[in-house]
């Protein structure tokens, strides 16, 4: 039949099956499966504004007292601000489907608002049940600890869910969103370290909820809900990485530049930073594995994007989240000896991609770095060139993705830093004004500038800092567009 044959989104002839066991084709490139989910997601006008009305509902219930219920309705108009956010990102891609390549992030569904259903998905295949012993124990990358599901207010529904999805049970709609929701944050974690991006991790994240939808008939309830749903998000994120074929590059001088003469940290152009806001709390995630802080600081995403895929899904399942051998040979569909092959050569490689100073990984910034930053801010909003160079170590190293400039030793950076921090100079950017932060575990500081001739400070950079003892050893800056995402407005007024 021709639709057996033809593809229904271009009508170019679908691949052969080559003997392969499984579903069938139904469109011939990745490109058109989401041409096709975007055409099936056209939102109507009505539901977009209705979502706006409730979005200035829940503006206008937001009470600062209690605590607990501030934090709960924030999180709430965050979830409906990030629905309407992808809807936008839909239409936005429709209205310009010439320009979506399967290189582009992944295609987000359409996420319900806090109090609904989570959006129906594309099968992503059950987890595995329980593991064996492993082979393969020691020389961890990371610190020991199992990890386990955890407690919500709903995990006694949860659990009886999860126990009754049985071949004759299909979750509705509302059982879905019960069974998955309360796995997000941590879930969009997983898949930030998987790719190094906030914004893809976003999307990862629909994916993972769109995928497990359509394989919720065939859970039934054979593994955990937490290693059904990371095998999805693992596979979604391995997807992705084949998809884009992205590597860690060098970074090239630029002419007219002195960019020191040490060699300069390799060059992840989609690294973006994430907002320690958004990280799983204790009560959502006791596992504190899951989310120390080694594990999402830059240098280690930097650092993990040098594997590939395989080894990198191997690692962070096993080493980091804690998953048997067995789990998570189920999970990428390999052999136990395969998983373990693997994180042998895996492991090595990221030793030698992180700092050779870092010996121990604390669990909290302390009073030390902490006036780091507040002299750090201090010194760009006093033009104090001296102050700002006081604070960086000998080899300090500064990037700025996904842009190609780049900076090694405090020399370098000193000259860069004098052009745009003196106001006789052409290059002069302009005063500054600072925002605390923090990202990746890590502080920061988001940047404003007031060009000569305005009033209005306009956000430029959101600069992470590594810090050790009482020097600067690392800046990753990173362009404005994630301020809202850490809070920071995009203007502070002249007069702040």
């Amino acid at each position: 039949m021709v639709a057996d044959t033809v593809c229904p989104s271009c009508g170019k002839p679908l691949p052969g099956r080559a003997g392969r066991t499984g579903r069938s084709s139904v469109y011939c490139s990745a490109a058109c499966r989401q041409k096709a989910y975007r055409d099936r997601r056209a939102v109507p006008a009505d539901t977009v504004r209705g979502l706006i009305a409730a979005i200035g509902r829940q503006v206008e219930d937001l009470v600062p007292q209690p605590p607990s219920v501030f934090y709960s309705g924030v999180n709430d108009l965050a979830s409906s601000v990030g629905q309407l956010r992808r809807i936008a990102r839909v239409a936005r891609d429709s209205a310009t489907d010439g320009s979506v390549t399967p290189a582009a992030v992944t295609e987000p569904a359409v996420s319900p608002p806090p109090s609904s259903p989570a959006s129906p998905g594309d099968p992503g295949g059950p987890g595995s049940g329980s593991g064996s012993p492993d082979s393969v124990t020691h020389d961890r990358v990371t610190h020991d600890q199992a990890t386990h599901d955890h407690a919500t207010p709903d995990s006694g529904r949860r659990e009886a869910l999860a126990h009754d999805s049985g071949a004759e049970s299909v979750l509705d709609e509302s059982d879905f969103a019960v069974l998955v929701e309360p796995y997000r944050r941590e879930l969009r974690v997983h898949c930030y370290r998987m790719s190094g991006s906030y914004d893809d991790a976003e999307d990862l994240v629909q994916e993972t909820f769109l995928r497990a939808w359509r394989a919720r008939e065939g859970y039934a309830g054979k593994a955990s809900v937490r290693t059904w749903l990371y095998r999805i998000a693992t596979n979604a994120c391995l997807d992705l990485q084949r998809r884009t074929a992205r590597r860690p590059q060098r970074y090239e001088p630029l002419p007219g530049m002195n960019h020191g003469s040490a060699e300069p940290p390799a060059r992840v152009t989609w690294l973006q930073p994430y907002p320690d806001e958004d990280l799983p709390s204790a009560q959502e995630q006791p596992d504190a594995l899951a989310v120390s802080r080694e594990t999402l600081e830059l240098v280690f995403l930097a650092a993990i994007q040098h594997l590939p895929a395989r080894q990198r899904a191997v690692l962070v399942l096993r080493d980091v989240l804690g998953l048997s051998a067995a789990e998570t040979a189920e999970a990428l569909e390999m052999t136990v000896a395969s998983v373990n092959s693997a994180l042998q050569r895996a492991r090595p490689t990221l030793r030698d991609r992180l700092p050779r100073r870092r010996t121990e990984w604390t669990a909290e910034t302390d009073a030390r770095e902490r006036e780091v930053l507040r002299r750090y801010m201090a010194a760009a909003e006093s033009l104090d060139l001296t102050l700002f160079t006081g604070l960086l170590s000998e080899d300090i190293a500064l990037t700025m993705p996904p842009n190609p400039f780049w900076f090694v030793g405090r020399e370098a950076i000193t000259e860069f830093l004098r052009i745009s921090l003196d106001p006789a100079s052409p290059m002069f950017l302009g005063h500054w004004r600072h925002l605390p932060a923090r990202a990746n575990g890590q502080l920061a500081a988001g940047g404003y500038v007031r060009r000569p001739g305005t009033t209005v400070y306009r956000a430029q950079v959101l600069d992470v800092l590594r810090i050790e003892g009482d020097r600067i050893v690392e800046i990753t800056s990173f362009e404005p567009h994630l301020f809202p995402a850490f809070g920071l407005p995009l203007r502070l007024p002249a007069d702040r």
